[in-house]
């Protein structure tokens, strides 16, 4: 996760406990909180890790997908049904380790584009916005080409890199293409 700087005597990282009770205790304000407080947490892009209070297990993970599964549940999800079974499919497939970086990559693209779109709206009227939205604009068209562009260079270094491995593993069996 991206963090904030910390204030002169505050540790980097904010730590939340999480009891048996499965209550969240956050450290910094000496408080219970609830999940849609950890929520606000990643949305306010703060640096936290989750840890278990006995056993001080590292549960971040498990937290975070659970916000991921209530967001999911509660009205408008983000996945498909066939995005989901696609998720599944990669966990145990020898594309794995490469499909998180993948995912990953491409969200801070979308993410970068994202912010430029709306540091470009900022003087935009709620009209101009409006009449913007109801149109395929070149800039829109434009950003877009360029997260393709990247999305499909990303692609590309992944099959070189599985390549590469592959014939680095065929050379150590003593196998050559």
């Amino acid at each position: 996760m991206q963090s904030k700087k910390p204030a002169a005597g505050k540790s980097a990282q904010r730590v939340i406990k999480k009891y048996p009770n499965r209550r969240l205790y956050d450290t910094d304000t000496s408080t219970y909180i609830t999940l849609a407080e950890v929520r606000q947490l990643v949305m306010d892009s703060e640096t936290f890790v989750v840890r278990d209070a006995k056993t001080n297990e590292d549960l971040t993970r498990s937290i975070l997908l659970q916000i991921i599964l209530e967001e999911e549940a509660g009205g408008a999800p983000m996945f498909s049904e066939a995005v989901l079974s696609s998720l599944i499919r990669f966990y145990g497939h020898a594309m794995q380790g490469f499909m998180g970086s993948y995912i990953e990559k491409n969200i801070q693209a979308f993410t970068e584009m994202q912010a430029k779109l709306t540091e470009q709206s900022k003087s935009v009227s709620p009209e101009m916005w409006a009449q913007f939205m109801s149109m395929q604009s070149p800039l829109l068209q434009g950003m877009m080409g360029s997260y393709t562009e990247q999305s499909k260079s990303l692609m590309g270094q992944l099959q070189e890199q599985m390549q590469k491995q592959t014939e680095q593993m065929l050379g150590a069996f003593g196998l050559k293409r």
